[in-house]
């Protein structure tokens, strides 16, 4: 992969992004089929055997190679690592090894599954997993050897499409008859917003009759048990809700069976409710909740990390991201927020053709050199960037009426830029990339744990928190400076409620 070309004239504003893939190993196995293009599981020749891949990079495709799964994991535990990021199409277990495949309707709702746990290493039952691009273009199974794993996808695929699963499917009858209680317990993972007892009524009642629910804390996590009328509904509840966020990017529902299998609920209150029985008292001096204050808080709930609504988190996440050819996502306002730490970014154009080029049209030519010898040479999603100037002047906007997909953007007014104030500050505190940043603008009651834990959910590890004296700025430090940078992109200008926006910065200081 060669660079476009470049003008080293320090006067010309844009830039040129190219990022060079990196070779990863990939242990592929494969099952020997007729067509080289498919993996094929098929019980009736015991001759074709599996044999490990050469050390290989494999080029996006819609089935995907799943390695180091747990020895006990499900059917339904793999196809939930793909359900955030579209359909599911087919599913091979290979259990003897510890692995699977896992077949997506499209290439670019794989290549966008893989990018994001490529950053965000996946956990099966608190054991990492590894996603990589199988070099295979299409999964076949034998229904025969397979017919569970298919039964399960059936159903998943049903409550997906918001239909029933079909009576008349055997397996799938097998499968959904499996399920040994009405009762699903559930547990909140990253519980950054609250989640209320009728935010899981409103939720869970897409699959069937709720009929009680209680709430309660145990081990310093939120939990709750919840009754459907029947146990089908609350397999389908679990098959399709289990793994996904509440709210964008957080409060992750893990969901099992209870060993009960009902409920005995004695107060109608925000911690338990009997939807069977209304005229049950509060009880513990608690009043029953306001259904109007309840619908209040459903619709906006707000916190610390703001509003929120009840939305696949990866839906929302990638929905307007673009996958690289040398695999990660970058997006025109992610390239604005990091180029406009070194001047005021008017216009970003991810090439249409080229979707690892971009062009960056800065302000003038100095901020253009200035962003051109910090950026230059550093990782972002774990490739290196190569930033040199371009021949060209300005970058063209689309024509009105045609769609570009969202590759271009003009920034030219928008209110972020940093340097727009004669004698801003900003220009006094231009630092290369670095590992610790500088936070400002943090609202007086927001913790350290607080904070610790939007850069820990962005995808890092964060080292040193420090706040200044008057808690309205901080130093945070990330392992990396590629996470760094990755968490500035997300995170500057964050929302933190009550309209206090987030200012990230690069800083020289050390914890």
């Amino acid at each position: 992969m060669s660079w476009l070309s470049a003008n080293q004239h320090s006067g010309f504003k844009l830039f040129i992004i190219c990022v060079f893939a990196l070779q990863r190993s990939s242990e592929e196995l494969n099952i020997y089929s007729s067509s080289p293009n498919s993996v094929t599981a098929n019980g009736n020749d015991t001759s074709k055997k599996l044999r490990v891949e050469d050390r290989m990079e494999s080029p996006p495709s819609r089935v995907l190679h799943i390695r180091k799964l747990p020895s006990e994991v499900s059917e339904t535990e793999v196809i939930a690592l793909g359900l955030p990021f579209g359909k599911v199409t087919n599913i091979l277990m290979l259990k003897g090894k510890n692995q699977a495949f896992l077949e997506l309707s499209t290439e670019e709702a794989a290549v966008t599954m893989v990018n994001y746990y490529t950053a965000v290493i996946p956990q099966v039952r608190n054991v990492p997993v590894f996603i990589q691009f199988s070099n295979h273009k299409e999964l076949k199974t034998d229904s025969a050897l397979n017919q569970r794993a298919q039964a399960v996808l059936q159903a998943v695929s049903a409550v997906q499409e918001g239909g029933s699963p079909n009576s008349d499917t055997t397996a799938l009858d097998s499968v959904l008859a499996q399920a040994p209680s009405p009762v699903l317990r559930i547990i909140i993972d990253n519980m950054f917003y609250p989640v209320t007892l009728d935010v899981l009524q409103q939720i869970f009642s897409k699959f069937g009759t709720v009929m009680k629910i209680i709430t309660f804390t145990k081990n310093n996590q939120f939990q709750a048990l919840l009754q459907f009328s029947e146990p089908v509904n609350a397999q389908q509840a679990r098959l399709s809700l289990d793994g996904q966020n509440i709210y964008n990017s957080c409060c992750t529902l893990r969901i099992d069976f209870s060993k009960l299998v009902n409920l005995n609920v004695k107060y109608n209150n925000d911690k338990s409710r009997d939807y069977t029985r209304p005229e049950l008292p509060a009880g513990d001096g608690q009043p029953a909740v306001d259904p109007a204050m309840a619908a209040a808080l459903n619709k906006d709930s707000s916190s610390l990390l703001g509003k929120a609504s009840f939305t696949p988190s990866l839906f929302f996440l990638f929905s307007s991201l673009l996958s690289m050819h040398s695999s990660y996502m970058v997006t025109p306002q992610s390239l604005f927020t990091l180029f406009g730490v070194y001047g005021d970014a008017q216009r970003v154009k991810i090439l249409y053709n080229k979707k690892d080029s971009a062009l960056i049209q800065m302000s003038d030519g100095n901020q253009a050199q200035l962003a051109m010898s910090h950026l230059n040479g550093q990782k972002m999603y774990g490739k290196i960037i190569r930033v040199t100037l371009s021949k060209h002047q300005t970058v063209q906007l689309p024509r009105e009426g045609l769609d570009d997909q969202g590759l271009t953007k003009d920034f030219t007014n928008s209110p972020l830029h940093r340097f727009k104030k004669p004698g801003s500050k900003n220009f006094q505190n231009i630092f290369p990339p670095s590992a610790t940043l500088h936070l400002s603008n943090v609202p007086d009651d927001v913790t350290e744990e607080d904070l610790r834990l939007l850069f820990s959910n962005a995808g890092g590890t964060v080292k040193a928190f420090k706040f200044f004296q008057d808690h309205k700025m901080a130093l945070l430090q990330m392992s990396t400076v590629e996470e760094a940078i990755q968490a500035l992109m997300d995170l500057h200008n964050y929302d933190m409620g009550r309209n206090h926006h987030l200012k990230v910065s690069f800083s020289k200081s050390t914890i």
